[in-house]
């Protein structure tokens, strides 16, 4: 029901902002269109992934590799597959919710998603010709090991 709401109130917002500024509205949109344009290619590619994903790797699996009762080895491993990934942050939080749904443990998932978040050892490259090579790895040292942070205070919130 809240989809609907808020589906509402943005139609109501953009017919409001069209009646004062038909211009700008028309600029607004078409810029939103060309962003959407840009994101889909690896957006489909993402979920082409994960559908793919989720249909080999039965929730038995997922559960016994991630799944809560991995502990930190499962934790760990999270980690290492969201450093590496690079997935663009509207994708992996759904992505996180599938995991969940296929037997994934909470601890893994937020060590997951935080390193997938705050590392990026595919952007390393560019990032060492701007900030250095001494900068880059301790910021994603710091980062993949705040992402093991992340997935102990999940471990106490949760339980």
């Amino acid at each position: 029901m809240s989809n609907y709401i808020l589906y509402g109130v943005t139609l109501i917002l953009l017919i409001v902002s069209f009646i004062k500024d038909r211009n700008k509205t028309k600029t607004a949109l078409m810029k939103a269109w060309k962003s959407f344009e840009n994101i889909l290619p690896q957006f489909l590619v993402v979920l082409l992934l994960v559908g793919l994903m989720l249909a080999v790797l039965n929730p038995q699996l997922i559960s016994r590799i991630i799944g809560a009762d991995s502990g930190w080895p499962g934790v760990i491993l999270s980690g290492l597959v969201g450093a590496i990934t690079l997935i663009p942050g509207f994708v992996a939080f759904p992505l996180a919710a599938m995991l969940l749904n296929g037997g994934a443990g909470y601890m893994q998932i937020g060590a997951f998603v935080s390193s997938l978040m705050m590392v990026g050892v595919v952007t390393m490259p560019v990032e060492i010709k701007y900030f250095g090579r001494k900068l880059t790895i301790m910021r994603n040292l710091l980062a993949f090991l705040f992402s093991f942070v992340v997935a102990f205070v999940i471990r106490l919130a949760v339980g």
